[in-house]
Order: structure tokens, then C-alpha cells, then sequence
């Protein structure tokens, strides 16, 4: 991902992120049977200041703990399928975001840089 935070337009790395798993983390409110439902994603919402929404998702457990500690599940989910089902309201994505390699992408970011077909 540090390709990446130095250049966005870095097609190998890009590849490379897409076609990674990341760990989303089930928010709080979810029930079990969405929490478990293989074919749905409850996505966690944090308000930033000034009123940007972003996801956060995250490479490894550590990243996640780093900045949510109290995060007891989450669901591993390949990040190019996560992408190509982006809402299309502006909610951006940022991948592990209390590390110094962390990446945010808008909305429209995520789907054009990120979005991958399902097979």
C-alpha cells in the first residue's frame, strides 16, 4: 500500500489491493443473521469532522485494534468485490487508517480505482 499512498495511479499495487482481503468490522447495531449473511456486508459508518463519512476497513487484526479496540467482529471480504458494489452516495473508503500507510479514496474513487467483476 505504500506504492499507493505515492502514487494513486500505480496499476500493479492497485491490482494487488483489489484483489486482497480486508477485515470489515460488524458494527455494533447488526444482528447476528445480518452479521452472518454471506451475501450482504453491514458497513460501519464513522462521521469525520466536517461531516465526511468513511469506512473503514483494515489488512489485519492489528490495524484494527490499533483504532478500534473494541471491535469484537468483523468479516473478511475480498476488497475488489467490496468495490464494485460501492454505494454510490459520497461515503469514502479508507483502508487502515491509523497507520502511516493508510489510504482514503472517495466514493467515486473506490469504484473506478478498486472495482473489480465478480466471478
Amino acid at each position: 500500500m505504500n506504492a499507493l499512498v505515492e502514487n494513486t495511479q500505480d496499476t500493479a499495487a492497485l491490482d494487488a489491493l483489489a484483489g486482497s482481503d480486508v477485515l470489515v468490522p460488524v458494527p455494533d447495531d447488526a444482528d447476528e443473521r445480518d452479521a452472518a449473511d454471506p451475501t450482504a456486508v453491514a458497513l460501519p459508518v464513522l462521521d469525520q469532522p466536517g461531516g465526511e463519512q468513511v469506512v473503514p476497513v483494515f489488512t489485519s487484526e492489528l490495524e484494527m485494534a490499533e483504532l478500534l479496540p473494541s471491535v469484537s467482529r468483523y468479516r473478511l471480504v475480498p476488497l475488489g468485490a467490496l468495490a464494485s458494489q460501492w454505494p454510490s452516495d459520497d461515503l469514502s473508503l479508507t483502508i487502515d487508517a491509523s497507520s502511516p500507510h493508510g489510504l482514503t479514496l472517495s466514493s467515486e474513487g473506490v469504484r473506478t480505482l478498486l472495482a473489480r467483476p465478480q466471478i
